[in-house]
């Protein structure tokens, strides 16, 4: 065989290791797309704690926030975190109770409580929100576990 037929045939694979990336990429394209379009979940979650970051800083700027009784105690800041977590725990027990929006939760989970702290931590304090933030984590688990199995 000679150089020539050799860079030839390199050439080849080189031009087939491209289309199958290329395929491969297109596949895990759709698959995205199709994942996003049958499960919106968490597009309108995060679009849901936009708006709700968005109507907290409003009221805040326009002094509402101190009419509200207790929550307006909190700065705007933590109402957008509680906010943000509520509807994060929300979306954990959505997918935890409906079939076709069933996906791991851990991680959104996780996150949910993490926020939920981080805006109550003023109001209420760490020496409550820690045993609060196990106790919700384990009712999400036995109910994962208890959903799943059902």
């Amino acid at each position: 065989m000679t150089d020539q037929d050799q860079s030839e045939k390199d050439e080849k694979e080189v031009g087939m290791d491209e289309k199958a990336d290329e395929k491969t990429h297109e596949k895990q394209e759709e698959s995205w797309e199709e994942k996003r379009r049958r499960d919106p979940l968490g597009s309108i979650a995060w679009a849901v704690i936009l708006i709700w970051a968005g109507v907290v800083f409003l009221a805040s700027n326009m002094n509402l926030l101190e009419t509200l009784g207790p929550i307006g105690l909190m700065d705007a800041w933590s109402l957008v975190f509680a906010g943000a977590g509520v509807i994060m725990l929300a979306m954990v027990f959505v997918r935890l109770l409906v079939p076709e929006y069933r996906a791991h939760i851990v991680g959104t989970l996780i996150l949910g409580m993490v926020f939920l702290g981080i805006g109550l931590k003023d109001t209420f304090g760490w020496n409550i929100i820690w045993p609060i933030v196990l106790i919700v984590l384990g009712a999400a688990f036995l109910f994962g576990g208890i959903f799943r199995r059902g």
